[in-house]
């Protein structure tokens, strides 16, 4: 018997993946990625997905999402706000469809994106469905810790690592418009990560 049938906004990084590992056991999970359709990094996703045992399903959002917020990167020079805005539409829209819960992999530490308390309710409110954010309540080393004790995982740079995270799709579109030079201007160097396994006993 489970909780229902639950939605997980799904990059196939590390934290969607042990989200999504931390929630089997409540709910019947299908991993959602929710895309602009600019680049097929969604495939990634869908192996990540099938490497770990879960049905996947993708969701394509408005592109007028995406031109806006390459319009708020251009204006910002970061990408702070402009993430927050894709990562809010991404839940309204897999809240659109069928399942009794929608999910993400957000962290209590996360800066971006973020889900607010009064923004959390009024999903569950407009959508009826449940809200869940299982790793709100771990820092990033307990994170980082679990991801250690459960998943393999490949990391690299942000412009290397292929995966369905809505950075590669802006990115690509700031690209278009501003030149290839401009993702540096805007994106701060980090790293990303991509699920190639997970350690089940």
């Amino acid at each position: 018997m489970t909780a229902g049938s639950l939605a997980l906004c799904y990059s196939g990084g590390k934290d969607s993946t042990l989200a999504a590992l931390l929630l089997e056991d409540f709910y019947d999970v299908t991993l959602v990625t929710a895309h602009f359709g600019v680049t097929d990094d969604w495939e990634h996703a869908a192996a990540a997905a099938e490497r770990i045992g879960h049905e996947f399903e993708r969701v394509e959002m408005e592109r007028s999402v995406a031109d806006d917020a390459v319009d708020q990167l251009r204006e910002d020079g970061f990408p702070r706000n402009a993430i927050q805005s894709v990562h809010e539409h991404a839940l309204e829209t897999v809240a659109e469809l069928d399942f009794d819960a929608v999910a993400d992999g957000t962290r209590r530490d996360d800066r971006v994106p973020s889900v607010s308390r009064a923004h959390a309710q009024s999903l569950e409110d407009r959508h009826d469905v449940d809200y869940v954010a299982p790793l709100s309540g771990f820092g990033r080393g307990a994170v980082d810790r679990m991801v250690d004790a459960t998943l393999e995982v490949t990391v690299g740079p942000s412009e290397e690592i292929r995966r369905a995270d809505y950075e590669g799709e802006l990115r690509a579109l700031l690209a278009e418009a501003e030149g290839e030079a401009a993702i540096a201007e805007v994106f701060p160097d980090h790293d990303q990560t991509i699920v190639t396994d997970v350690r089940r006993e």
